[in-house]
């Protein structure tokens, strides 16, 4: 699969910057994260900008960076054929850094309904146990 890939995120870092697995999720308090994800789509990375924030109430805008993959990487199982059959929202992630090339400035969010049925869907599978993350 050739890029350009995105990486969403809320944090915000300088070009160059390698973005490394072993740093704390941002979708389950507590946990740290044995990968690194992104895409090949601008708007999975939308999703990756927005979510983290959304979660924990912020309003701040997030951040979509142009990524260099450095390493070996595979789907996401998170997504892949347990939600997306054939991997369509082209998501994928490594073990290896992801080198920050560029950031997309003018990315659209989500409308605020959209964003509040995902963050309805997601509490509604904490609830029931099921947000579970295959790391």
């Amino acid at each position: 699969m050739q890029g350009p890939f995105f990486h969403g995120t809320r944090s915000a870092v300088p070009l160059g910057t390698e973005l490394v697995p072993g740093r704390p999720s941002n979708f389950q308090a507590g946990r740290v994260s044995n990968n690194i994800y992104f895409s090949a789509l601008l708007d999975t990375a939308v999703w990756g900008a927005e979510l983290p924030g959304a979660l924990v109430g912020s309003r701040e805008r997030g951040h979509i960076y142009v990524v260099e993959v450095t390493g070996p990487f595979e789907d996401d199982p998170n997504v892949t054929d347990k939600r997306f059959p054939g991997n369509p929202t082209a998501s994928y992630r490594t073990r290896h850094p992801l080198r920050v090339v560029d950031e997309v400035h003018d990315w659209q969010g989500h409308d605020p309904e959209v964003l509040q049925g995902m963050l309805s869907h997601l509490a509604q599978l904490r609830e029931q146990g099921l947000d579970v993350i295959e790391d």
